[in-house]
């Protein structure tokens, strides 16, 4: 049974302002599956009920409840390998022979960080790849805050554990909770978290050699992957890495972006202006 097309409207219409993400028609079966517990959790009977107390009550909370029940979260560790391995030989070399010539840290932001298996496995990658002496901060963010708990809480069942974190690992980087793991204080330092809309003017985050923005595009229009590229490339050094999920492209969305050239892997640099012509200073 499908959503009378008001409802589905009225709640398209509400997560695309909220997030940004773009939910088409033939998404009514995802819409009922997520937003049925958030109906029950507050008494009601179904989702029709739910949208009518949206639509009647100015609920801050439920509204956001309701946009972050419909967020895919789907991740796991060292998702796709590819990413991981090109960060790792290739391109945590070369931006970390530049962090210590000018005497500063790696910096990379893991946006869209869901649980926070993404940021972890990247952290494992500096701990295992930097060279001895040069630093790293690492910044992860999420739209949802339950994400965003979940993620710094460092807290992962087993079953979590074991899709995509090799054994050796897991023993070297996490403790272990009774059933479950928790991340060990190598990985937590240097790492924070924090709540950002991507769709949304970013906050002052600084300057980054790397951002991944893994398997997110995907669910924006192309004016919106526009924007959101544009403001990522705004915090991105000269030459900066960009990571993005296996389907997703810069190409049709912004030319600022050249693909590196590892075809197994969506990783783009930033690319650089090309010098002035030689006389040319001064011209108006």
């Amino acid at each position: 049974m499908t959503l009378p097309t008001a409802d589905f409207t009225y709640i398209a219409d509400m997560v695309r302002k909220e997030s940004a993400i773009v939910l088409t028609p033939a998404k009514d079966y995802l819409v009922q599956a997520r937003l049925l517990p958030v109906a029950q959790q507050h008494g009601l009977s179904g989702v029709p009920q739910l949208v009518s107390e949206l639509r009647t009550r100015n609920d801050p909370q439920l509204r956001q409840q309701v946009v972050e029940a419909l967020t895919t979260n789907e991740t796991s560790w060292f998702r796709d390998n590819d990413p991981y391995r090109l960060l790792g030989s290739t391109v945590l070399p070369e931006v970390a022979a530049a962090a210590r010539a000018a005497n500063r840290p790696v910096r990379i932001w893991s946006a869209a960080c869901s649980t926070g298996q993404e940021p972890y496995s990247i952290a494992i990658v500096l701990r295992e790849n930097l060279p001895p002496g040069v630093r790293y901060e690492l910044v992860a963010s999420d739209l949802s805050a339950e994400m965003v708990a979940r993620a710094q809480a460092g807290r992962f069942s087993q079953l979590e554990m074991n899709r995509g974190l090799p054994a050796s690992l897991l023993v070297r980087y996490f403790d272990r909770e009774g059933a479950h793991w928790r991340v060990g204080p190598d990985l937590r330092r240097d790492l924070s978290f924090n709540r950002i809309n991507l769709a949304a003017p970013l906050p002052a985050l600084g300057t980054f050699d790397i951002v991944f923005i893994r398997n997110v595009l995907i669910y924006f229009d192309v004016d919106t992957k526009r924007g959101v590229l544009d403001r990522v490339r705004r915090l991105l050094r000269p030459g900066g890495w960009l990571f993005l999920g296996a389907a997703e492209t810069t190409m049709g969305v912004t030319s600022e972006f050249v693909r590196a050239q590892d075809a197994k892997t969506s990783a783009y640099r930033l690319r650089v202006a090309d010098p002035a012509p030689a006389g040319a200073a001064g011209v108006r």
